[in-house]
């Protein structure tokens, strides 16, 4: 098993910047593939940024040149950096990690707030 703990989320005006944290503990060696996804009120969860193992990364066209995802040393932190944001990334953030590297999600974290006033 994995657990997933995230934090960073907050309230910043248009424009501004945040880093989410997601850490994880228990069994990471077997994590291919680690994620960010959010979640708007009325929207169903979307990709945010993923990377996988070889450190390839994908992002949504949403935030290409806006967010950065990125892991430590160790593969046991997960960070999205969040810059120029948006009202319309206002979301709950959630981080989730996989065994492959693609598929389904195996473990998610519990979400944190983002919220950009305008």
């Amino acid at each position: 098993q994995v657990q997933l703990v995230e934090s960073g989320g907050g309230l910043v005006q248009a424009g501004g910047s945040l880093k989410l944290s997601c850490a994880a503990s228990g069994s990471i060696f077997s994590i291919n593939r680690m994620g960010w996804y959010r979640q708007a009120p009325g929207k169903q969860r979307e990709l945010v940024a993923v990377i996988r193992s070889g450190d390839a990364t994908n992002y949504a066209d949403s935030v290409k040149g806006r967010f950065t995802i990125s892991t430590d040393n160790a593969k046991k932190t997960v960070y999205l950096q969040m810059n120029n944001l948006k009202p319309e990334d206002t979301a709950v953030y959630y981080c989730g990690m996989s065994r492959r590297s693609f598929g389904p999600t195996d473990y998610w974290g519990q979400g944190t707030q983002v919220t950009v006033s305008s």
